[in-house]
């Protein structure tokens, strides 16, 4: 049986360990009384400002272009009706579930603030949402960033009102039908609450999310494959030396070389060649701990600004009761969560770029010293000849991937929204460019434990000696050519499965803790 995770709201904020636990598992989320208290005040901040007639943006106006338009009292839940409806214009293929799960909670945790106008029973319906396993059918495309995720948004919101589809257990169903199933009923919504639902970052934000987590662990497995690199060249460690990178100063780049110098130590091969005449390795090998360094110090810092924007009010506009005020600004512009996921994407494809480097390297035989193409009677067999091929098609690939979307603006609206994010686009594609890496790095540890094995009776160090015998559980030594694309697939499934966190907590204690708190 699944473990259920339960999460209840309060008044600070979600961890980076709730939000992962969110994605990963089925979760059950509740409203503690303080948050309700403090959303009921905020709604009823909202119920007396009507009562006075003031003219209030998306409460008794328009939106956007047609904020001038006011809306008499007997339409104002039409008026939020209509703009789910109207919203509701996506295109593409669905969200998964778990990314769903992700965007509800952080909708919840966004109106949970206080600071949206909508009702207490309006938040419980999205908790109880994900409590029944009921998932909003949400197109992956049509946000530009700002007013948020407008449509996507709309999408997620609509079954509350019976509209739209939604999926249970994999099948699809109408809202009205799929509520009905899970034991729910669709609400009427009140002033300013469809606005609030579909106003905000979540889905940029869940995205960047997901993709954040998803590279994490990548990383980790790369500066494995990256070490066992090190050992199938016989390279040095002293570009590892500790004194080389305290006089630089970069916080990553010291972290990581020390994580190269705990996984490679007490390696017999490494012991064997210290008198060698060799001068210098090529940069993929020496330059490790400023690249990963690098790619690390923006992974903790992009999720730093990814945490702050779940935990954010990101709607428009906003109630503030304690001064009886609404306010309009622009919180929904996705521009943090934007540049971050580029800067994501670039970081990932980095790790991808410097794998495939190694690579080449590994089957070259005039560098490595190593058989041609990593494989005994090479002619007759090709060995890793396609299998570099393919990891360079991948690396290409994320060049174009990578390219900043943040850098792209379309105005919208007839131009009321004449600055957008591109943030949810941004976010999106970081799964897809971390997947890519992830293929390089199971090839790479292919083609490195290939290579260690050619030093046979020598040994590595013990870490990655667990990890060559982790491997060969599932993907024989490559003796002579065989088809070649499952022994990828296994690989890549021990690149992202958790066997990656427990060998380098198990070799490097601490190491998750200390870096990876968010994990």
């Amino acid at each position: 049986m699944t473990e259920i995770h339960k999460i209840i709201i309060r008044t600070d904020t979600l961890s980076p360990e709730e939000l992962r636990l969110s994605l990963r598992r089925k979760v059950n989320i509740s409203l503690s009384d303080p948050v309700r208290k403090q959303i009921l005040k905020s709604q009823e901040t909202i119920d007396s400002i009507l009562k006075t007639g003031e003219t209030v943006y998306g409460v008794n106006t328009g939106f956007g272009q047609l904020a001038n338009k006011r809306i008499t009292d007997d339409q104002l839940g039409f008026l939020q009706r209509n703009l789910v409806l109207s919203h509701a214009a996506g295109t593409g293929s669905l969200l998964p579930d778990n990314t769903v799960r992700l965007i509800l909670v952080l909708k919840i945790q966004s109106l949970s603030r206080g600071f949206s106008g909508v009702r207490p029973e309006t938040v419980e319906l999205l908790c109880e949402m994900i409590n029944r396993e009921v998932y909003p059918c949400i197109p992956a495309k049509g946000s530009v960033g700002a007013s948020g995720d407008l449509a996507p948004l709309a999408h997620m919101a609509a079954p509350l009102i019976g509209e739209g589809e939604v999926r249970i257990d994999g099948e699809i169903f109408p809202a009205k039908e799929g509520f009905k199933k899970a034991g729910l009923a669709p609400i009427n919504l009140g002033p300013k609450e469809g606005l609030a639902l579909l106003n905000g970052t979540q889905v940029s934000t869940a995205l960047a999310l997901k993709g954040y987590f998803e590279l994490r662990r990548v990383f980790d497995a790369a500066v494995l494959t990256g070490a066992l690199s090190v050992d199938a060249v016989k390279g040095s460690d002293t570009p590892f030396d500790a004194r080389i990178h305290e006089v630089r100063g970069q916080k990553g780049q010291i972290i990581v070389a020390e994580l190269y110098r705990t996984i490679l130590s007490k390696s017999e091969i490494r012991s064997s060649h210290l008198d060698c005449d060799r001068v210098q390795d090529p940069y993929s090998v020496r330059c490790q701990p400023q690249v990963m360094g690098a790619v690390l110090d923006m992974m903790d810092h992009a999720g730093t600004i990814l945490w702050r924007e779940a935990n954010a009010v990101s709607d428009n506009p906003l109630v503030f009761p304690d001064e009886g005020e609404v306010l309009s600004g622009g919180n929904f512009h996705g521009e943090p969560v934007a540049i971050s996921a580029d800067a994501l994407a670039i970081a990932a494809s980095e790790v991808g770029a410097l794998a495939e480097r190694r690579l080449a390297l590994l089957i070259d035989a005039n560098l490595s010293g190593l058989p041609p193409f990593l494989v005994e009677n090479s002619g007759l067999n090709s060995g890793f000849m396609i299998a570099q091929v393919t990891a360079a098609a991948l690396a290409s690939e994320n060049k174009t991937l990578a390219h900043p979307a943040s850098i792209d603006s379309l105005p919208t609206s007839a131009n009321q929204e004449d600055h957008v994010s591109m943030a949810t686009f941004a976010a999106r594609r970081i799964e897809e460019i971390v997947d890519n890496v992830a293929g390089i790095i199971a090839i790479e540890l292919l083609a490195a434990a290939q290579g260690v094995e050619f030093h046979r009776p020598l040994k590595t160090s013990p870490g990655l000696e667990e990890l060559i015998a982790i491997l060969r559980k599932g993907v024989p030594r490559y003796e002579e050519d065989r088809y070649f694309a499952p022994d990828i697939e296994k690989a890549k499934e021990i690149i992202r499965s958790r066997t990656i966190d427990a060998l380098i907590e198990k070799h490097v204690p601490g190491w998750l803790t200390r870096s990876h708190t968010d994990k």
